[in-house]
């Protein structure tokens, strides 16, 4: 089947009626990354430095020199051998220090892409920002509620720009998504719940150590900051996401990306109360963070929002996002959105049988008065429609072309400073909930814990 091109697309689900738009086919998307770049003036190239070369760090630099006119020049890492290959995988003349710091000294360096550990996001990026750098910042946005403000205000009073990095805000799917429910193909929205379960070890944080890990190789100190001092530990170092000194559990590393997608699908600031619940249940290796999360949040839209993570999960890896309204459903999976409609009835039925056959009979010749049969051929059949984004698809390449299109432009992003904390924040209530053994109250318009 013929697919839209990416204007016609958005054109039709921004103006179509619900009956239109679901019609029980799979349509193909067209990805705008396919389409010819056109070429980059020469004052329009942009030089980019990499600080904290983890994986993500690397995996968002591989994706950013695609963007046409961007160029990496140098990369930070507390690691000796991420440096090195750095070099291997960019080339020798890359710049490459432990120091951030010599980085943000560079007067050609235009922006920088962010992937420490979380509690280094806000010094990093406030750094960066107050040296004239534009900054894309992994998600979470913060690691302490105290972290956003203090970046909104950074990134306020030196006009530079701040992308956060949950890149479901920027994927063709996800805008497909918001045009749908805007358009009121699923009725009114009342509840959004979602999942994100995985059952290897990599995917609970138990990253691979390298064979040289020592006090020598890794910059222990630098890599605390402000974290607890203690003694140098190769597992927190590469696997931090597991402890609450430098990362934020499954909700600052899995929540939040659920939370970013529901924001920007529904255009909500948040939530007004949370609650979680869960524990350590399989993954009992010395982690302070469970690995079992359940969370329930209000949002004074009118939905409720349902989460849970689960690392022990027995069956096949998934992660699903699907929103209930009072005529249907909208699923989000991989890079497809699929909108299953079931014609509601329209008269409340009847349960007759125990009564006398006069009685029934009374009942429903007054039923049938009050009621009539609409559809005397049968109910209409339950429509369904699908959108897939093209085979390879990838929304990280469209969240980093955002952010590069804006530092040319000057023009906003689509996930500021302002959506990251309101994200992030509202997936750290889980934390808070948990620690307190309580309903959190959150306040979205002022971002704070109420």
């Amino acid at each position: 089947m013929q697919g839209f091109n990416r204007r016609e697309f958005l054109r039709v689900a921004g103006v179509a009626s619900a009956s239109a738009v679901l019609a029980g086919r799979v349509r193909g998307l067209e990805a705008a990354q396919e389409e010819p770049a056109g070429p980059v003036a020469a004052n329009d190239h942009i030089q980019i430095a990499l600080i904290g070369a983890g994986g993500q760090g690397q995996y968002d630099t591989s994706v950013a020199v695609q963007v046409p006119g961007v160029k990496l020049v140098a990369v930070a890492d507390c690691y000796d051998g991420r440096l090195a290959h750095s070099k291997e995988v960019w080339g020798e003349d890359i710049q490459t220090t432990r120091d951030y710091r010599e980085i943000l000294a560079r007067k050609d360096v235009n922006a920088v892409i962010v992937g420490t550990p979380d509690h280094w996001h806000k010094q990093v990026s406030v750094d960066a920002m107050q040296a004239g750098k534009d900054v894309y910042c992994e998600k979470p946005m913060i690691h302490l509620y105290t972290d956003g403000p203090e970046m909104i205000e950074a990134s306020q009073a030196t006009g530079r720009i701040l992308q956060i990095g949950s890149q479901r805000v920027s994927s063709m799917v996800y805008e497909k998504a918001r045009d749908l429910l805007a358009a009121g193909v699923i009725g009114k929205l009342n509840m959004v719940t979602a999942h994100w379960d995985r059952n290897s070890a990599i995917g609970a944080w138990d990253y691979t150590v390298p064979l040289d890990a020592s006090p020598e190789t890794c910059d222990w100190e630098r890599f605390l900051g402000t974290a607890p001092k203690i003694p140098w530990s190769a597992e927190q170092f590469f696997q931090w996401r597991k402890w609450k000194a430098y990362g934020s559990g499954v909700a600052g590393d899995l929540f939040v990306h659920l939370f970013s997608g529901t924001h920007f699908i529904t255009g909500s600031k948040g939530p007004t109360r949370g609650m979680a619940t869960g524990g350590l249940r399989f993954w009992k290796d010395g982690r302070d963070v469970p690995d079992v999360m359940l969370g329930l949040f209000d949002y004074p839209e009118g939905f409720n929002l349902s989460l849970r993570v689960n690392f022990v999960d027995g069956g096949e890896e998934s992660e699903e996002l699907v929103f209930t309204g009072d005529e249907g459903t909208m699923e989000i999976a991989g890079n497809a959105v699929s909108v299953s409609r079931v014609p509601r009835e329209k008269e409340p039925g009847y349960m007759i049988g125990t009564f006398t056959e006069a009685m029934q009979k009374r009942i429903l010749a007054e039923y049938r008065a009050k009621y009539p049969v609409v559809h005397p051929e049968g109910a209409p059949a339950p429509a369904y429609e699908k959108y897939e984004a093209p085979a390879g698809y990838s929304d990280s390449y469209d969240h980093l072309r955002n952010f590069f299109a804006a530092v040319r432009s000057r023009s906003p992003v689509v996930e500021d400073a302002v959506f990251g904390f309101r994200a992030a924040g509202a997936a750290l209530l889980s934390n808070v909930s948990m620690e307190r053994g309580a309903v959190v109250e959150w306040d979205p318009e002022t971002m704070k814990i109420v």
